[in-house]
């Protein structure tokens, strides 16, 4: 695979994307870096692949679609949840100014932490440990990145790590799911309902 491929993956996707900053992560991002050796022929096909630990990589047209709707801009703060791969946290780190990212597996944190130092990546910061509960400590955050689904109900402690204004998105459900565009201005929390999705459930508790 070669930086050509991730170019086609980009002008795959641009009949569903406008956003061209998203669209320039995605063509400057090698999505092979971030499977599996078994994975790295289907790795610029538009499909969510296993990564280990019951974990995938997500499809790139709603990795697209996520970074789409959070608008972020270039001296943003970024919660991450859910590194995986670091797939997502790698093109975060393009669109934001710093990106904070939380995973349960320890060794899928080491792995995309070695990942994103071999692309030459330097304003990633990575944490093991539960994501539901953020990362309180590097909190205000411009926006919050949830890999992982939340389940029914909002995220509260996720929702009181966002900055004055922020949003958040996030898969939301169970058996069916679909993205939560989640927006704080001031004293208003506000949720928008967004398209269906299919994510791996958000696992809380200590880390295996």
């Amino acid at each position: 695979m070669s930086p050509p491929a991730a170019a086609q993956l980009a002008r795959t996707l641009r009949p569903a994307i406008a956003d061209e900053r998203v669209l320039a992560a995605i063509a400057s991002i090698p999505r092979e870096w971030f499977v599996p050796e078994s994975e790295v022929s289907r790795a610029y096909e538009n499909v969510a692949l296993p990564i280990g630990a019951g974990q995938t990589i997500s499809q790139p047209l709603v990795v697209a679609r996520m970074l789409e709707v959070l608008a972020l801009a270039p001296t943003d703060r970024v919660l991450d949840v859910g590194t995986g791969s670091g797939y997502h946290a790698a093109l975060l780190s393009l669109l934001a100014g710093h990106v904070y990212t939380v995973e349960r597996h320890p060794d899928l944190s080491a792995r995309a932490e070695r990942t994103l130092t071999d692309l030459g990546i330097g304003n990633v910061t990575f944490k093991v440990g539960d994501g539901s509960e953020g990362w309180p400590e590097q909190a205000p955050f411009d926006a919050i990145n949830v890999a992982a689904a939340i389940g029914d109900e909002p995220a509260p402690a996720l929702e009181e790590q966002l900055a004055d204004p922020a949003r958040m998105v996030a898969p939301m459900g169970t058996k069916e799911q679909h993205l939560m565009l989640t927006e704080r201005a001031g004293k208003r929390v506000s949720r928008r309902r967004l398209e269906a999705v299919q994510f791996v459930p958000l696992v809380r508790g200590p880390r295996p």
